[in-house]
């Protein structure tokens, strides 16, 4: 199998560039620029690539008119690359692909699905490489699902977004596919012809909703305890958002079963639906908040037990629940309006500490040798022969030793990330100007907050490199980069094939 040879690749991941001002949570827009003229002046006369492995745009922080821009795909698409906040990103994109021995590949991730389109693509080149035909033949898009595959050296890469194993946000590629083949023809997108995945309805019925008054929701992780868990306490306005977001989940468990090994042949057929289990609505809460709860039950107060439960039966119902005192409430004024405010003693800052200190403990979402399951799922699904398989989609940098020289990389992301340190959630004392922080909502003061001498949004911008030395060894390398002009790299962790 032919395939394309380098003597080294760049791989980063899940830019998101895309939204208007204040709703962008890509943030080192000039240090990105010059990591990517960095990349341009490496080795001048050997092959070198640069992938830009999904996610690249974000489409659903765009105001498109529906889950995917059909229409109007290539007017959204053309308004993120003029937008002044990510147009030095394009400008450097533009020089590299005018760099002789330079390849750019796009591949697609589960936020910018318009890639795919031919009339976007088309645009793309314009955009970076106009008239110029050798420029142009220096853009590969990889975007149906299949990755990207080349060599470096004597070993092969596999370079994939993960989405495709993962349940809340795979694609059904041949469905995308008929939509392009639509659109490229002339006709339209009839209603029905895209269903949207759990995690593009999450994103754009709850989450961009949300982010109007809480911008930092999606940076948090991990994203579906600690993100939901905080809106949850925060603001009980919210709250019938997040009612939206408890189907989604069990839409998501239904997902689990329809996806199994996506990235094969298999994978690709949808079995018939079945029906979606109920989230339990203890494991939005913990022990340690549940303890306390219970431990200040009055005895003319509904216990902890029989408000939870009342709350599941409105979740698998979708009626209504009387409490004892007649009172009709939502699943989420169970959850925290009301669990927290029938118990003394347990402020909602506080409640809110104990439950993350029970959602975190022992929790690895930051640690780079974790196996997740992003991780187990993608290297089940690539054959032996691929030496270095590397992914994004879940923002969280990995660098693991596979064994019997096979490496595994996530190349993180270059957004803003958010993370509780044990020494924010020590105390009531030291968590409330964290929880005031995130009330106040801001992303500005959010930029410049400051905890435990460490700031609150991680100074981390991944990338990874696979290289081959003169001496026939294949090095792979995960990064954070730093700087802007010049830029500089350090290096995380290294393995040597």
């Amino acid at each position: 199998m032919p395939l394309p040879q380098y003597d080294e690749i760049h791989v980063i991941s899940d830019l998101h560039m895309g939204g208007e001002t204040g709703f962008q949570i890509l943030r080192e827009t000039g240090r990105l620029a010059g990591f990517i003229r960095w990349v341009a002046a490496q080795k001048p006369e050997g092959r070198v690539a640069l992938v830009l492995n999904g996610d690249i745009i974000d489409t659903l922080a765009e105001e498109s008119g529906g889950y995917i821009a059909v229409d109007n795909a290539e007017t959204v698409v053309k308004r993120i690359m003029a937008d002044p906040a990510f147009a030095p990103i394009w400008a450097s994109l533009a020089d590299f692909v005018k760099t002789a021995n330079r390849t750019l590949v796009m591949a697609l991730g589960n936020h910018d699905l318009e890639l795919s389109f031919p009339m976007v693509q088309r645009a793309v080149v314009e955009r970076l490489a106009g008239a110029d035909l050798l420029a142009r033949a220096r853009i590969e898009f990889s975007t149906m699902g299949a990755g990207y595959t080349c060599l470096v050296g004597g070993a092969r890469v596999f370079c994939t977004h993960g989405n495709e194993v993962d349940a809340w946000n795979y694609v059904r590629y041949e469905d995308l596919a008929k939509a392009a083949r639509r659109l490229n023809s002339g006709r339209s997108l009839k209603a029905g012809d895209w269903e949207p995945n759990a995690g593009t309805k999450m994103v754009k019925d709850v989450m961009n909703k949300v982010k109007g008054q809480y911008p930092w929701i999606d940076l948090l992780k991990p994203e579906m305890t600690a993100a939901v868990g905080v809106l949850l306490a925060l603001d009980p306005g919210q709250l019938d958002k997040i009612n939206r977001l408890i189907p989604v989940i069990g839409e998501k468990v239904e997902g689990s079963r329809e996806v199994d090994q996506r990235l094969s042949a298999e994978g690709f057929i949808a079995p018939a639906k079945k029906q979606a289990r109920p989230v339990a609505v203890e494991s939005l809460l913990g022990p340690n908040l549940m303890e306390g709860l219970r431990s200040g039950a009055g005895k003319d107060r509904p216990s902890a037990d029989a408000l939870l439960l009342a709350a599941e039966k409105q979740y698998k119902t979708g009626s209504a629940v009387t409490d004892p005192r007649d009172e009709t409430l939502g699943t989420g004024q169970y959850l925290w309006d009301r669990l927290t405010g029938w118990f003394t003693g347990v402020s909602k800052i506080e409640a809110l500490r104990r439950a993350l200190k029970d959602w975190l403990k022992g929790d690895k979402t930051f640690e780079i040798a974790d196996r997740d399951d992003a991780c187990k799922e993608v290297v089940d699904s690539v054959g032996q022969g691929i030496h270095f398989i590397v992914t994004g989609h879940t923002h969280l940098e990995r660098a693991i030793d596979l064994g019997g020289g096979r490496f595994y990389f996530n190349c993180g992301t270059w957004i803003r990330l958010l993370r509780f340190t044990e020494a924010m959630l020590a105390s009531e004392e030291t968590f409330k100007p964290v929880y005031e922080l995130l009330v106040k909502g801001r992303m500005k003061d959010i930029d410049q907050a400051v905890f435990d001498r460490q700031p609150f949004v991680l100074p981390q911008q991944s990338a990874v490199c696979i290289r081959a030395d003169e001496d026939g060894t294949v090095v792979g390398e995960l990064a954070h980069i730093a700087g802007t002009d010049p830029v500089t790299r350090l290096i995380i962790q290294q393995f040597t094939r």
